[in-house]
């Protein structure tokens, strides 16, 4: 299968775990709470999801960008990732796993829905572009496990495919697809979303529990296929 191809599925599956671990839900409940003001009108609905979608993906490829075009821009820096990429990508995925198992407490992940409320306010101002606002500041509240999938996982995988648009876009995609998969409920049957919220909330932990698994399985392997060179 084409290496690319399967980073921009990973870059995908990426975002849609940030979407739904606690720390970045909290932004998008607030988020779904502010479109579901306007579920009197299903065009408004959906296009404020749409906007809702677009902010994070602009805020995410503006983040990338600055990062990846100015390291792969760089000559040396562009030798030493190339070099040198493969061997620190082994620690960066073991790290990045332990994160999302909950090994470690992070006492400092509460709070966040505080400052999403605050955010909904001032965006609540601005009408329905409010919602393309939120999207461009809820991506940019990080937390440590939306900034280690985001820092630890996607800017690597970008600058390993000198990918600076295409899967930081696709991240910020699956940042906000649970936001756009309510905003279709919330227009269509909004009857059914406490149900389907239900769900998505139930699944959270054992999706991000299997993710965590896989990257410490293959951080393990590029350890000792590119660090300690015994496969």
């Amino acid at each position: 299968m084409d290496s690319f191809a399967v980073a921009i599925g990973t870059a995908l599956w990426l975002g849609v775990l940030t979407s739904i671990s606690p720390c970045p839900l909290a932004t998008n409940i607030a988020a779904i709470s502010y479109i579901g003001k306007r579920v009197g009108s299903q065009s408004r609905v959906l296009l404020a999801g749409l906007l809702y979608t677009l902010g994070r993906s602009l805020s995410y490829f503006m983040v990338a960008l600055l990062i990846v075009k100015s390291l792969v821009s760089m000559s040396a820096a562009s030798m030493f990732l190339q070099q040198n990429a493969s061997k620190a990508l082994g620690p960066v995925l073991i790290v990045v796993g332990v994160l999302l198992l909950d090994v470690i407490p992070l006492p400092w992940t509460r709070g966040s829905g505080g400052l999403a409320q605050k955010l909904q306010g001032r965006a609540e101002r601005l009408g329905l572009w409010g919602a393309g606002l939120l999207g461009m500041l809820f991506a940019l509240t990080f937390c440590p496990v939306s900034a280690a999938l985001f820092f630890g996982s996607l800017i690597p995988l970008s600058l390993q495919h000198q990918s600076w648009a295409l899967l930081p876009t696709l991240y910020g995609v699956g940042t906000a697809l649970p936001v756009v998969v309510f905003s279709v409920i919330l227009a269509f049957a909004a009857n059914r979303l406490s149900r389907a919220f239900g769900a998505l909330t139930t699944i959270e932990r054992w999706m991000r529990r299997l993710t965590a698994v896989v990257f410490i399985g293959v951080g393990g392997y590029y350890c000792l296929a590119f660090l300690f060179e015994v496969i």
